[in-house]
C-alpha cells in the first residue's frame, strides 16, 4: 500500500466532523465519503491520490467548504480536505504571492497589507499592494473562487480574479505533481481558469500576480420602498456604464429585518488615492439619485475590514442556503426580466436578489481560458433560511422564479449553481467542448469527482453546457 496521511474512516471516530465541520451551508448533505483525508503538504496529498487509486476510489476535493451545494462531499469517495495544507508567501522580487486553496480572501490581503511599504507607489502609507480579487460575498477561500473564475470586487472594470493567476501547482489524477502555466501543461493551466469543479486534477499552490489597492474606499448607499423596484432597477442600470472604471455597482433586494417588508439598496463602491477623487467618482450617483429614499449614506468612508463586515452579515454561519443565478441577456430588459426575484422574497426569511453589474468588462475580449460566460447583468438568488419545514417552500420559489429568468438569460457562473437541479450554459460552445475534452485527457478514468450533478453520473464526460429548462420550455 502507499503510504498515505491518516485517513478518518467511514464509522470511525470523529468522521462526522470530518466529513461536514467545514461545509458553510447548515443544510447538511446526505452523502458519505468512504473516508477524510485532511494533508499538510502536496506530497500527502499525492500519496492520497495513490491510495484512492490503489482502493479504486475516487477522490473529492474541499478547499474551503464554501459551494452551497456542498459539492466536495461524495459517496464513496476519499475527501481530500485542504483546510491544514497551508502555504503563504510573497516574492517580493517579482510580486508573485504563492497561496494554498484553503487561504481564504481575508487572510491573503491581511497577509499582503504587512508588505505595504516595500510596494507603495505613492507616499500614502496606507497604499498597498493587495490581490483584491480574492473576495467575493462571503469570505471564501481561493480554491474555489479562483477554479470558478473569481467574481471579486469591482470585476466589472478589474476584470476576473481567475485573470491574474500566473500558475498552479497541482496533483494529477495519476498522483503526480506538477507546476502548470502558459508553457508547461499549458491546457491545465487554461482549465485551472474556469473549470470550477470540473478541473481535473487538484490545485495545491495558486501564484498570483498582486496589484495596487487604493488608499481611499468610499461609498454611496441608497435605500427606497419596495414599490420603487423598477425606477430604481432602471437607474442603477443605466447609470452604471458612466460611472468611472474605480467603481463597483450592486443592487440587491432584501428584508433588513425578516419580520418586516423588503426593500431595495443600490450601492456604489469607489477605489481610490484620494478624498477628492473618490468624491468626484460618486458625484454622479449622488446627484442622479431618485426621490424617495428612506436611507440615504453619501460619500461614506470604507475599507476592507468594514466591507467583510457587511459581507458576513449578509451570509450568516448556521443558516440554510439554496442559490441559483444567470447573466441576463444584454437586450433584455433586466428589470421587468428580474422583477418578480425582486420583489416576492419567502417571508421569514433572510434571502436576497442581487444584480451586480459587468459592464465592461462583459464586453471586452477575454484571454484564452475556460471562463467565457459573461453579460452585462450578473444576477443572483441567495435563499436564507432556518428551519428545516421550509425547506420545500424555499426550494420551489427559487426553481419557479429561475425557470423564468432563465429565458432572458445567456448562461450561469458555477459558483452559485447546483448542478443537481439545473444544466445551463456555463461557458461558450468552444471552450465548454474543450474543456471536457482536456478532462478526458488528463483523467480517463474519472478519479477526480469533478461536477456533481443529478445522481452524480458525469463522470468523465462533464457537464452538457445547455440550457436545460429553456429547452424544455419551448
Amino acid at each position: 500500500m502507499v503510504s498515505a496521511p491518516s485517513v478518518v474512516w467511514r464509522d470511525s471516530p470523529g468522521y462526522e466532523e470530518a466529513r461536514i465541520g467545514r461545509v458553510f451551508n447548515h443544510r447538511r448533505p446526505d452523502r458519505y465519503p468512504k473516508g477524510v483525508v485532511q494533508p499538510i503538504n502536496v506530497e500527502e496529498v499525492a500519496s492520497a491520490v495513490k491510495l484512492a487509486n490503489q482502493m479504486n476510489l475516487r477522490v473529492s476535493v474541499r478547499s474551503g467548504g464554501h459551494s452551497w451545494a456542498a459539492w466536495s462531499v461524495r459517496d464513496e469517495a476519499l475527501l481530500i480536505d485542504l483546510g491544514n495544507l497551508k502555504c503563504l508567501e510573497l516574492n517580493e522580487s517579482s510580486g508573485i504571492v504563492k497561496a494554498s486553496p484553503s487561504t481564504t480572501g481575508r487572510v491573503l490581503n491581511e497577509y499582503l497589507a504587512t508588505k505595504g511599504k516595500m510596494f507603495g507607489s505613492s507616499d500614502s502609507p496606507l497604499v498597498v499592494h493587495a490581490f483584491l480579487e480574492a473576495l467575493l460575498i462571503i469570505d471564501t477561500t481561493l480554491g474555489g473562487f479562483l477554479l470558478q473564475g473569481g467574481m471579486g470586487w469591482n470585476c466589472k472594470n478589474w476584470g476576473w480574479a481567475c485573470e491574474r493567476i500566473v500558475a498552479v501547482e497541482v496533483v494529477t489524477a495519476d498522483g503526480e505533481i506538477l507546476l502548470c502555466d502558459k508553457d508547461n501543461s499549458s491546457d491545465l493551466f487554461w482549465a485551472a481558469r474556469g473549470a470550477g469543479p470540473g478541473f481535473p486534477a487538484i490545485v495545491t499552490s495558486f501564484y498570483l500576480e498582486a496589484r495596487n489597492v487604493f488608499s481611499n474606499i468610499m461609498k454611496s448607499t441608497f435605500i427606497w420602498p419596495l414599490e420603487q423596484y423598477k425606477t430604481i432597477m432602471d437607474w442603477t442600470i443605466d447609470t452604471t456604464p458612466k460611472c468611472d472604471e474605480s467603481i463597483e455597482v450592486v443592487c440587491v433586494s432584501l428584508r433588513p429585518d425578516p419580520t418586516k417588508e423588503p426593500v431595495i439598496l443600490s450601492s456604489f463602491v469607489t477605489f481610490q488615492n484620494s478624498e477628492e477623487a473618490a468624491t468626484a467618482s460618486l458625484k454622479l450617483a449622488n446627484d442622479t439619485r431618485p426621490p424617495g429614499a428612506i436611507m440615504t449614506s453619501i460619500n461614506e468612508p470604507s475599507s476592507l475590514p468594514l466591507e467583510y463586515v457587511g459581507q458576513d452579515m449578509a451570509n450568516p454561519k448556521g443558516f440554510r442556503y439554496n442559490s441559483d443565478n444567470a447573466y441576463i441577456d444584454n437586450n433584455a430588459d433586466a428589470a421587468e426580466v428580474l422583477r418578480e426575484a425582486f420583489t416576492t422574497l419567502p417571508e421569514g426569511t433572510k434571502t436576497f436578489a442581487l444584480w451586480f453589474a459587468m459592464n465592461p468588462c462583459s464586453r471586452r475580449e477575454l484571454p484564452d481560458m475556460a471562463l467565457s460566460m459573461q453579460s452585462d447583468h450578473y444576477f443572483a438568488l441567495y435563499t436564507i433560511w432556518e428551519d428545516p419545514k421550509d425547506d420545500e417552500r424555499c426550494d420551489s420559489w427559487l426553481k419557479n422564479v429561475m425557470a423564468k429568468v432563465e429565458r432572458k438569460s445567456v448562461g450561469a457562473y458555477l459558483g452559485d449553481s447546483d448542478f443537481q437541479v439545473r444544466r445551463t450554459r456555463f461557458w461558450e460552445d468552444s471552450q465548454g467542448k474543450k474543456l471536457m475534452e482536456i478532462r478526458r485527457k488528463w483523467d480517463p478514468r474519472g478519479t477526480v469527482c469533478g461536477f456533481l450533478d443529478q445522481g452524480d453520473k458525469s463522470g468523465v464526460n462533464g457537464l452538457e453546457n445547455r440550457h436545460e429548462w429553456h429547452e424544455n420550455s419551448a
